[in-house]
């Protein structure tokens, strides 16, 4: 049987004597953990002998997974004392398996959670675990559901040897299933967040949340070398390597849960219907047009004119972002993420002005697939002098990051709308204008090269620069005559 219970019904104290209201990261039981973030929640697996609350309604019970095999006293592997182990663990906790799932409302969005209780044996992934979750993901592609994982797991059970690290392909599979079917995936790595389970449930997951302080890594803290620098194994030290998307303070976690779930769920009716591209942003800079291909140069690179944050701000109501590559790597100069403007959801990658690294194209890319796989329209705003070209740059594999963007966006099935916005330097702004859609505002311009560095190269002298850039034809009516924008842009 299942039962219903409130959000807000359930205490927020932590296992173990933690408190969620006193420490950055406490240890919620599974249920509290669900009860932090869902408005209310109808539990899918439920230990024998736990019956509906009497302060609550018993709903139709959804389906509880069976065993893909039956256990074998002491597990597949016979390890001694594993049965008492697992009774201890039910006497501690209450539940029968490491892992509770629930339908739950979150925000008046509907979705499968999945929450792991570190209480039984250390949230770690065995047989069980793994029919709960398969379960779980099927109830979710035949709902057409997001999946969101609470996860606090330190791995594979070494009780039950390799059956229990084969779960993860298992969970793999799930995922993958799931993502074939444009359902998103939201994590949230509670504390700890290790081995097998940062593998699949977390590093899989379209968009990844963290709490403060959580201990995210696979090595876990006993199998690390003992000269490990602990930052690179917290959710701090994952951000800024571009593996997570952010850290979110407990008391906002209901909330954040419940933008990106709106963002990334569309209504119900709307799923099916073709998707319609994002109109481009009106200018928002000077209005009129250039004389010389110079003076556009100049007035692209003003310092005072407006940049991504202020043609963000304007365009979208409400927006969330995500961060980082998921290859080690975050770029400042480029923002990428999700907004609501009209009623709706388009995605967006934006740059800021500055040359773009290789950790910014990849997380470019990483957007637009995700947003291709969700049908929703993209929306990318170009202005950068170029692609970073040091060293560090090289080494972090510019070319192959540049290429991955020219990909993303020529094989988007999803609308992209492109706007330039300032600076249009060669093939580092190039990677993000969508090809045949692509508009311009009256202060920017778009070049093969810069004019400085054309000159250099054709060996003309400072005094020819300017004579240069009206050669190349980089000013907004020249692109527009020249067949390569869709049109300029007017002031709102």
């Amino acid at each position: 049987m299942s039962s219903v219970r409130s959000g807000g019904q359930d205490p927020i104290g932590g296992g173990d004597g933690d408190t969620a209201a006193t420490l950055p990261c406490a240890r919620l039981t599974a249920r509290q953990a669900i009860a932090a973030v869902a408005d209310t929640y109808t539990e899918t697996t439920v230990p024998t002998g736990r019956t509906a609350t009497a302060e609550t309604p018993t709903p139709t019970p959804t389906p509880t997974p069976t065993p893909t095999t039956a256990s074998p006293p002491d597990g597949p592997l016979g390890w001694h004392g594993y049965d008492d182990a697992r009774a201890r663990a039910r006497a501690r906790t209450g539940e029968d398996e490491s892992v509770v799932t629930a339908l739950a409302t979150i925000g008046g969005r509907e979705a499968v959670v999945l929450s792991f209780e570190f209480r039984y044996l250390g949230g770690s992934l065995g047989e069980r675990t793994g029919d709960r979750l398969e379960a779980a993901y099927t109830l979710a592609r035949e709902r057409g559901l997001p999946v969101v994982s609470l996860i606090a797991t330190g791995g594979s059970r070494m009780q039950e040897g390799m059956r229990a690290l084969t779960q993860l392909q298992r969970v793999a599979r799930q995922s993958a299933l799931n993502r074939a079917a444009g359902l998103p995936q939201i994590a949230v790595l509670r504390d700890p967040t290790t081995g097998g389970g940062w593998a699949t449930l977390g590093a899989a997951a379209d968009v990844i949340l963290a709490l403060p302080g959580a201990q995210i890594g696979f090595a876990g803290s006993r199998v690390r070398p003992a000269d490990a620098d602990p930052f690179a194994y917290s959710a701090e030290g994952q951000l800024a390597t571009g593996h997570i998307d952010a850290v979110v303070p407990p008391d906002r976690l209901r909330g954040t849960l419940q933008r990106w779930l709106r963002l990334l769920c569309p209504p119900e009716g709307t799923r099916t219907r073709a998707v319609e591209p994002a109109p481009p942003p009106s200018a928002l800079g000077t209005p009129g047009l250039p004389e010389t291909g110079w003076e556009a140069v100049v007035r692209a690179r003003e310092s005072g004119r407006p940049r991504a944050e202020a043609y963000l701000q304007a365009y979208f109501d409400d927006q969330v972002e995500i961060s980082g590559d998921r290859c080690g790597g975050v770029d400042p100069g480029i923002r990428c993420g999700f907004g609501h403007r009209d009623g709706r959801t388009i995605a967006f990658a934006a740059q800021c002005g500055t040359a773009t690294r290789p950790a910014g194209f990849r997380t470019a890319a990483r957007l637009v697939r995700l947003a291709d796989r969700l049908g929703i329209p993209v929306l990318t705003l170009v202005d950068t002098p170029g692609a970073a070209n040091d060293s560090a740059a090289e080494r972090a594999g510019a070319g192959a990051a540049i290429a991955d963007a020219f990909a993303a966006l020529a094989t988007a099935e999803v609308p992209v709308t492109s706007l330039l916005i300032g600076e249009g330097g060669s093939g580092g702004a190039l990677a993000l204008a969508a090809p045949g859609r692509l508009w311009a505002t009256p202060d920017s311009y778009f070049s093969v090269i810069a004019p400085e560095l054309a000159a250099a190269i054709l060996k003309r002298d400072e005094a020819q620069i300017h004579d240069t850039a009206d050669q190349l034809r980089i000013r907004p009516q020249d692109l527009l005559e020249l067949g390569l924008i869709q049109g300029i842009v007017p002031p709102p």
